[in-house]
């Protein structure tokens, strides 16, 4: 009895020594307590949630939050939603049919997928032919002005509302001198893109009644409305809702301009496509609204800070292992044809060189980080279906 006793103690004391000689390490190197505590205490209240659908909207930071999603599948061994053939995306613009997943047979689905994020407009009862019934939606916005003005720049010489105008200035001048509304779908990207990408109509006026539907329509369906202006927020949120670690939510920005190929409206202009994209409008102020009452409601303005300050000195970390001179590169600057991200419009869209020597894993960890979202599909493309001929990606042919 005596011995137990004994025993016991001397487990107190090491345990106690322990988290002394812990914290008297973080006050020498200088590390926030609160830092320490927070990645000590973050353990997943069971398993990670590995049934996900998100809705990749246009311009939004959404090509980052595809690749986060990608490494997540590739790394548990998990299926993806994938294009049918050739295709890159799942049946864009039209409404998403089952039928645009490879592997979905004529007759209907013989499975479930575990990931979709593929560009899509949504259509849920069809979504739902793919996804299991314990799918965790969840979407991603960004503030209409800076959305519609990179559209405006990547889009220029697809839109035909774009291609006849300088500048977004002169657009939003005189919108309807440019904008058909009978041509349809070929220019969903130039008015209300996020709101036709989530089912609805781009064309629909404004009316309370109809947002207000809309709005509750979106509640009801999608667990999680991230912010692209508040991208690290959005993804300690987001993995604190799946039950992922750090690493599953680390990223580096994809997809993204130079300053260069980036225009700065005036404050008449951004009036102005405020109320061009007054759909967009009412729905980024809304689920800015309900972002941020979820992120105070789930972790608190302190927790928050210090996941947000862990997330970010591990994506420094990362930066300073994997990438070559630690930042983005232009398209002339890649040596690695396979890591050139595809050009579009007028925009410089960077990626990144990979620093040399770096050992297998370390490799393949980095590359699957900086891997453009075409260069990923079609990887992945062949570890599902390495019986289908690989999908070709024109620009690097």
């Amino acid at each position: 009895m005596l011995s137990a006793t004994g025993s016991l103690q001397r487990c107190f004391q090491a345990i106690l020594l322990l988290a002394l000689t812990v914290f008297l390490l973080a006050i020498f190197l200088n590390v926030d307590i609160r830092l320490l505590m927070s990645f000590l205490g973050d353990k997943a209240e069971g398993p990670p949630i590995t049934n996900v659908m998100f809705l990749k909207t246009h311009k939004t930071a959404s090509s980052t939050v595809l690749n986060i999603l990608f490494r997540f599948a590739e790394t548990h061994n998990l299926s993806v939603a994938l294009p049918v053939g050739s295709q890159f995306h799942l049946g864009y613009p039209w409404l998403f049919l089952a039928r645009y997943v490879e592997g979905v047979e004529p007759s209907g689905p013989k499975r479930h997928f575990n990931i979709m994020c593929n560009h899509l407009r949504f259509n849920l009862p069809e979504v739902q032919k793919v996804m299991p019934k314990d799918t965790f939606y969840f979407t991603i916005l960004r503030n209409p002005v800076f959305q519609l003005e990179s559209s405006f720049v990547y889009y220029k010489h697809h839109a035909p509302a774009f291609r006849g105008v300088a500048s977004l200035e002169a657009f939003l001048a005189s919108p309807w001198t440019y904008y058909n509304q009978s041509l349809g779908l070929s220019n969903v990207y130039a008015r209300n893109n996020m709101w036709f990408d989530l089912g609805f109509d781009n064309n629909a006026p404004a009316e309370e009644g109809y947002v207000r539907a809309s709005l509750a329509a979106m509640e009801q369906r999608f667990q999680l409305v991230i912010i692209a202006e508040h991208f690290d927020e959005s993804m300690v949120l987001l993995r604190r809702l799946l039950r992922w670690r750090l690493d599953d939510v680390v990223s580096f920005s994809l997809n993204f301009r130079s300053q260069r190929s980036v225009t700065s409206l005036t404050p008449e202009g951004r009036e102005r496509a405020q109320r061009w994209c007054a759909l967009d409008w009412r729905l980024y102020q809304h689920f800015n609204r309900t972002f941020w009452a979820k992120v105070h409601a789930e972790l608190g303005p302190q927790r928050l800070r210090a996941e947000v300050e862990l997330l970010q000195v591990r994506r420094h970390e990362l930066e300073a292992l994997c990438l070559q001179d630690g930042g983005p590169k232009n398209q002339l600057q890649i040596t690695d044809r396979i890591l050139r991200p595809y050009q579009s419009g007028k925009a410089d869209i960077l990626g990144y060189n990979l620093r040399p020597g770096l050992d297998n894993q370390t490799l393949q960890m980095c590359r699957r980080m900086v891997m453009p979202e075409l260069q990923y599909v079609a990887h992945l493309y062949t570890l599902q279906f390495p019986e289908n001929p690989p999908k070709k990606i024109p620009f690097l042919e």
